[in-house]
């Protein structure tokens, strides 16, 4: 892990792009034990390989002629030993590499979504949750071509090729030299292709995750889809998407097209000019028929290495603009990197304070002006309004969620934007209006923040949210599977299981934001006691539209856009007749 963090913040400070210099100081060379025995394999492997038509050679220039029975033995006794030798160093470098870069990328995977989970939630606001998982899942697999099949190609092509020059200048050096004309063409076709494939990969990468994002959101959206009868426009949305695909796609399949084609040409060329030279050679008797068979099988080994390189060049490529991408994440600012957030919050009362408070989400487009209250420890403030007045937005200042343009939000008098996030939210517990559960079990989901907590611990939050009372009707009781999102229960009972697992946290600050809002009369008569429970000596900060239930808040604070306009107890602002008067007498109504 910790070259992954070197990678994030050594490379991309200074330049935008990974290069290979940059993959190998990163990626490789902390693993260079196993490449260094990959790469003795490699040449092993290579050298095994030579010995075929090395001895196609003796067995037509000696044996043959010399009808030499013992030979021939000893030379097919040769051969096999060489077949048997490439295929068990074929093994071990699958086993070693190719597992070690299945490895590298596991720990990527890691590394890269440790990282996504700790950024700021507004980056979370403006990025799909299905882009996100395919910058983490796809991003990081082309890795495996710089520590596995593409290594392997690429090193051992190389050995195998400069083995096979040395033995061909040595067979017949103009032979060799008229080879090298057409690779000197292939190899600066091939260059310009890399130069040009690789923003194509980088933006295949974007243009993937912007697909899977918007194939998850349809998923997860399915029953609003057929609700407004939409299969056919999000088709349509899904095939365009699928369309940018393949033509990304198309491009590097061109390119890479061009290099096969022109390797194609090139190579035949060269192949037909050694028949014509060897065949002269062969008939001025300057070369045997062996001395020919042992030159083409080696040119073979020389070549195919080269050819090989498009295929290679465009794997290392993909990897690289992966990485480029991944690089992108791991260089964000994490949430408690902020060198500004220094307090450590060791214990906790709760008093929570706003001063002078004002934030926007865009500038020029204000949501809050300088908002002054106090919620001292164990207490309850109610904040009630008219939708989009900001009330969740004073909520999600309360939870470290968002921070303030202006002003400050202190906790026992510690300004809250220089406190280390972790040890606030330790002492949090939230309860939204759509409460995001996962998919799994009814015990799963309440021992989400306390997965080690007893049992005993458990059936108090059960039976303190009231969950008891729809489980003991279910077969598997808490072991019931929810589905996803819990769609398998209703909106109160998963209104209740999310409570549960704030009782079960155990916080010292409650934030409720529309607790009761998903709730039958019955059910959030039920929540209600329970809710008492919970708030009982905790410093709570409640949302609600129901105002009959905020009656025993300790203070009431009316906000209507962005500001506070009125404040007080229940009664008090009943007897002032403002506007919290016109809110609760028309719901009373209702």
């Amino acid at each position: 892990m910790k070259h992954l963090k070197e990678f994030s913040e050594k490379s991309l400070k200074s330049k935008p792009k990974v290069s290979m210099r940059q993959a190998f100081k990163t990626i490789i060379w902390p693993r260079r034990n196993l490449v260094f025995i990959g790469l003795i394999l490699i040449v092993i492997k290579s050298l095994a390989g030579i010995i075929l038509p090395w001895q196609s050679k003796v067995l037509l220039d000696e044996v043959v002629p010399n009808k030499d029975m013992g030979q021939l033995y000893s030379l097919i006794v040769i051969v096999l030993i060489a077949i048997l030798v490439q295929a068990v160093t074929s093994f071990l470098l699958t086993r070693i590499l190719s597992v070690q870069a299945q490895y590298l990328i596991s720990e990527l995977r890691a590394q890269v979504q440790k990282k996504v989970l700790s950024l700021p939630l507004n980056f979370f606001d403006n990025t799909k949750s299905g882009a996100l998982v395919s910058r983490i899942m796809s991003d990081v697999e082309g890795v495996r071509n710089l520590i596995g099949t593409g290594l392997v190609q690429l090193v051992g092509g190389t050995f195998t090729a400069i083995v096979s020059l040395i033995i061909l200048i040595n067979l017949n050096p103009w032979m060799t030299l008229f080879v090298f004309a057409p690779l000197s063409i292939f190899g600066y076709i091939a260059l310009k292709a890399f130069k040009y494939i690789r923003p194509v990969f980088r933006k295949r990468g974007q243009i993937r995750s912007e697909v899977n994002g918007r194939l998850t959101e349809t998923l997860a959206g399915v029953r609003v889809i057929k609700a407004f009868n939409a299969e056919k426009q999000e088709s349509i949305v899904f095939e365009k998407g699928v369309d940018r695909l393949f033509q990304n796609v198309k491009k590097s399949l061109t390119a890479t097209a061009l290099m096969t084609s022109s390797s194609t040409f090139l190579i035949g060329v060269a192949t037909t000019g050694i028949m014509g030279i060897g065949g002269y050679y062969m008939i001025q008797g300057e070369m045997t028929t062996g001395d020919f068979l042992f030159f083409t099988l080696l040119l073979g080994f020389m070549i195919a290495p080269i050819i090989q390189m498009s295929n290679i060049g465009s794997q290392l490529t993909e990897a690289l603009a992966g990485l480029d991408r991944t690089e992108e994440l791991m260089n964000m600012t994490a949430e408690e990197d902020n060198t500004e957030r220094i307090i450590q919050l060791d214990r906790l009362r709760g008093n929570i304070e706003f001063d002078n408070v004002s934030f926007a989400y865009e500038e020029g487009k204000q949501v809050l002006y300088n908002i002054n209250f106090k919620a001292p420890a164990g207490s309850v403030t109610a904040l009630v309004g008219s939708s989009g007045s900001g009330k969740s937005t004073i909520a999600g200042l309360s939870a470290t969620f968002l921070s303030p343009n202006s002003g400050k939000v202190t906790i026992d008098n510690q300004d809250l934007s220089k406190v280390k996030l972790s040890s606030f939210r330790q002492y949090l517990g939230v309860v939204l209006q759509d409460e995001f559960l996962f998919e799994g079990t009814i015990r799963e989901n309440i021992l989400f923040p306390r997965p080690n907590a007893s049992e005993e611990e458990l059936q108090n939050a059960v039976k303190a949210a009231y969950v008891n009372e729809f489980t003991d009707r279910f077969e598997e009781g808490l072991e019931t599977l929810i589905g996803e999102r819990g769609v398998k229960l209703s909106g109160g009972q998963r209104q209740r299981l999310a409570i549960a697992r704030a009782i079960l946290a155990n916080p010292k600050i409650i934030i409720l934001d529309e607790a009761t809002s998903n709730l039958d009369t019955e059910s959030e008569a039920l929540i209600q006691k329970s809710l008492d429970e919970l708030i009982k000596d905790r410093t709570t900060i409640v949302i609600a539209h129901r105002l009959s239930t905020i009656k025993k808040a300790d203070q009431i604070l009316v906000i209507e856009a962005g500001c506070i306009v009125e404040r007080g107890t229940h009664d008090e602002l009943i007897n002032r007749g403002g506007r919290y008067y016109d809110l609760y007498t028309y719901q009373a109504k209702i």
